[in-house]
């Protein structure tokens, strides 16, 4: 199968829908499908074998932390050349959306993918939020000539089915067990982490650092605990901000980590905090559970499908400070703890990589399929 990807983040970019992409492409390369990435020019113009076309990207002033991709007629040349059987444009923005017009243009089965939630961000940026309804219009525009839409979780895929935008499946979650495993725990990444304090309580946070991960909201809670520590793993364009707010208390910044360091990282804390009640998955609390950490969470739709209260993990009400405190009792447990760390690395033993990736294929083949009969119908 010729499989043409069309996104607006790679390589060298780190975040949940890179690793995604980087995972499926590996398994496709194994089962011999030939793979096109037509992406920001960041410099990556191979992976592994597939061919990354890069597209001159452009720094929002607003927005320096990124560099992102403008939609581009070399993206219609480029797949007429190609002569993919499937497109799949990843979160068609800007640059994707390139992808979703010139796939009707040359009759190619269309498969968009809904990764990053923007109108719930706009809720954290007052100044846009008035701007949701065309948010969503534009949204809904560029998703309604695909031939299969995918979400990440059903919350999503109900809020999207809510707005109008059929014919939605569900990708299912994938991890890393073996990167992403127990084993890695490491007492000098412990004490690195913790700021010297490897007796506290570490909780861990992996991720992009902005507004709509709502980070600050985890500020009362080291207020009100002196013995637990928090390590924030991560960079983007609300550091300098966040730093600010945070210091003074038990917190580290480490900035980015990658490779056997980020897997370090993972597994050296006591459990992973997630504050955020916007993701469309967050990847990353499956890499804890992996790791062996349980999560302690805000309750959302998206996580609220991952974290079992009590049994991976401990949820609480969102911007809730007594509630937050009591999901964090449970690092006082020991017994308790050391049973949900259990079913934390069980549960994300049920979702390798292969076959979330050969999910993927089906997803195309069935796209393929619709098109040929035009079946547009939900």
């Amino acid at each position: 199968m010729k499989i043409a990807i069309v996104t607006e983040t790679f390589l060298p970019s780190t975040d949940g829908i890179v690793t995604r992409l980087t995972k499926a492409i590996d398994y496709f390369m194994r089962e011999g499908h030939e793979v096109l990435v037509i992406a920001p020019d960041l410099g990556v113009h191979d992976y592994k074998g597939a061919r990354v076309v890069g597209i001159k990207p452009v720094t929002f002033p607003f927005y320096r932390y990124r560099k992102w991709g403008f939609p581009s007629r070399r993206v219609y040349h480029i797949l007429k050349d190609f002569e993919p059987d499937v497109v799949h444009a990843v979160n068609p923005v800007l640059l994707a959306t390139s992808a979703v017009r010139a796939a009707q243009k040359l009759n190619i089965p269309l498969v968009s993918s809904y990764h990053t939630h923007l109108p719930k961000y706009l809720d954290y940026y007052t100044v846009y939020k008035p701007a949701k309804p065309l948010l969503w219009w534009y949204i809904r525009r560029n998703h309604k000539n695909a031939d299969l839409n995918l979400v990440t979780s059903r919350a999503i895929r109900d809020e999207l089915d809510a707005e109008g935008i059929k014919r939605l499946d569900i990708i299912p979650r994938g991890v890393d067990v073996i990167n992403r495993h127990p084993g890695f725990r490491d007492n000098e990444m412990r004490n690195r982490l913790s700021g010297g304090k490897p007796e506290n309580k570490l909780l861990v946070f992996i991720g992009r650092l902005a507004v709509e991960k709502e980070i600050h909201k985890l500020l009362p809670l080291l207020d009100a605990r002196e013995d637990i520590s928090l390590a924030i793993v991560g960079d983007g364009p609300a550091r300098n901000e966040i730093e600010k707010k945070f210091e003074g208390t038990n917190t580290v910044f480490t900035g980015f980590m990658h490779g056997e360091e980020l897997s370090k990282a993972f597994a050296s804390g006591d459990a992973f905090i997630f504050p955020s009640v916007s993701e469309t998955l967050g990847l990353v609390i499956l890499e804890s559970m992996a790791s062996g950490l349980p999560v302690i969470a805000a309750k959302s739709g998206p996580t609220n499908e991952q974290v079992t209260d009590g049994v991976n993990g401990m949820l609480f009400e969102n911007e809730d400070l007594k509630s937050m405190i009591r999901a964090v009792e449970v690092l006082e447990d020991e017994d308790k703890l050391a049973e949900m760390k259990q079913n934390a690395r069980r549960e994300a033993m049920g979702y390798a990589w292969d076959k979330t990736s050969q999910r993927l294929i089906d997803f195309y083949m069935d796209a393929r399929d619709r098109h040929s009969t035009g079946d547009k119908k939900a």
